[in-house]
């Protein structure tokens, strides 16, 4: 198996309902976001799969989610917005953009500060 990895990123903010603490407040990140997309498999000049087809998916993804307020955004049918929610929504959109490729996604993760990621998977 091979495994390909993007590294994108988008700036939003959001606030943790339920959530005692100070990330109940408004605030936003910078999330750094990872996706790994497997492939069982190389094509005739001996790739997996191209890049570009991975950058462009997870940019359109996270074009969706930059300079938003994620509370208020349709595409969480009003889930709260935590990282953990985020790392799954993009990838099942990354699972639905691969439908038509020898590929698969593996993983995403997401870095919400340098410190501190999530990483969400079918393992």
């Amino acid at each position: 198996m091979y495994f390909l990895n993007v590294i994108d990123h988008f700036s939003a903010a959001h606030r943790l309902c339920g959530y005692e603490g100070v990330c109940a407040q408004l605030h936003g990140h910078n999330w750094k976001v990872r996706v790994s997309v497997g492939c069982e498999s190389l094509d005739e000049i001996g790739m997996a799969l191209d890049y570009g087809i991975i950058k462009g998916m997870l940019g359109a993804i996270l074009k969706l989610l930059d300079h938003e307020y994620l509370n208020d955004l349709p595409l969480l049918a009003g889930q709260n917005p935590t990282s953990e929610i985020i790392a799954r929504i993009i990838f099942e959109k990354m699972a639905e953009g691969l439908e038509p490729y020898s590929a698969e996604i593996k993983a995403v993760e997401i870095y919400e500060s340098e410190r501190s990621s999530v990483i969400y998977s079918h393992a």
